[in-house]
């Protein structure tokens, strides 16, 4: 029996940081993202060969090139998800993974990567199972949680929500679900432009700096802030406030850096020009009255975000002044999207 699954799935980028976490990847504060459209993962698991011993066994090929230093984690992930798919050791599977993005870049590959993957996984499981999920995506969230925590917001379209808050009952530590509030017109279509300040490998890994938090002398006030923060932004998506939601984007970030550099050990992932990035948007938006904004992940790279009706300024501006900070001049342009897509299925 020889059966795949192909999914195409977004990265996000977070508006309220998630930044520490419980065991088994709970989030110790809600988050909210955007999803992306343009950047990607675009994954097929191929089922093949069925196997007498319960082991698991796979390969990962990300763009033609077989991966074994990706092995670890994803048999972490199998190990957690093997007892709702007992499938996983009975055959062997072909993991073809491909990015529209650099890999390292500061976007979030695991993101798209783990939400992939569970999709794949999942839609194998139904196959084999002749039985339909009952809910499909929150299922997948809640797999995808497992592989990478902002995995579980990738499997949504548009503005995603992932963690127990008290402004929307629906929500969950386990899985994330699509915001129910209310959203101004300017920010179904926002934009998202990925400046590359560096690619490569983060000095310090997101896993090793969510441990971090634990023990942080800040952590419980940060935490709460998040709270605090998705309350306001709930305000003001439905409000269309730009110059609020660019002011609580902003310090969101910060705030996220902030808590790297204040952990102990402290790290620092900003580069010289990441402050210079940051610095230039904000002179800029002073000189101009443009509404261009930044985030930050954890990494180098930012994010300037801004409504589409200001999308020719904004490049014009990212071409003229802010280029020459960036790896070989490189950047994404990329939007608010939909979600995943089924690209199909073989047998």
């Amino acid at each position: 029996m020889k059966k795949s699954a192909s999914w195409r799935s977004p990265s996000n980028i977070a508006l309220v940081k998630y930044w520490g976490k419980y065991p088994k990847q709970i989030p110790a504060n809600p988050s909210i993202s955007f999803t992306l459209n343009d950047c990607y993962t675009e994954t097929e698991v191929i089922l093949d060969d069925k196997k007498t011993d319960a082991t698991f066994s796979f390969e990962v090929i990300l763009d033609g090139e077989t991966k074994p230093d990706f092995a670890p984690k994803i048999e972490k992930f199998f190990n957690q998800i093997v007892d709702e798919a007992p499938f996983l050791k009975e055959f062997h599977f072909t993991i073809k993974t491909h990015n529209s993005f650099p890999h390292s870049s500061g976007i979030a590959s695991s993101a798209s990567g783990m939400s992939a993957l569970a999709l794949c996984l999942l839609s194998l499981k139904e196959e084999i199972a002749g039985k339909k999920e009952d809910d499909f995506y929150r299922k997948a969230s809640e797999w995808a949680r497992l592989g990478s925590g902002s995995a579980s917001r990738s499997v949504y379209g548009g503005l995603v929500e992932w963690g127990r808050f008290a402004g929307m009952p629906e929500s969950n530590d386990e899985f994330a679900v699509p915001f129910t509030g209310k959203v101004h017109e300017v920010f179904k279509t926002f934009c998202d432009y990925v400046l590359l300040v560096e690619v490569g490998a983060k000095s310090v890994s997101s896993t090793a700096g969510h441990g971090l938090m634990n023990n942080h002398p800040f952590a419980e006030r940060r935490f709460l802030q998040a709270h605090e923060n998705l309350e306001k932004l709930t305000e003001i998506l439905a409000s269309g406030d730009l110059a609020a939601f660019g002011n609580l984007v902003e310090s969101e970030a910060l705030t996220l850096h902030a808590m790297m550099m204040t952990s102990d050990p402290s790290f620092i992932l900003m580069k010289p020009n990441t402050v210079h990035i940051i610095e230039r948007i904000r002179e800029h938006r002073k000189e101009t009255g443009t509404p261009v904004y930044f985030t930050l992940d954890a990494g180098a790279n930012v994010h300037v975000l801004f409504p589409a009706t200001a999308e020719q300024k904004v490049k014009s501006f990212v071409d003229s002044e802010l280029k020459q900070y960036l790896k070989d001049g490189r950047y994404i342009c990329d939007r608010v999207g939909q979600g995943p897509e089924f690209v199909g299925s073989k047998e």
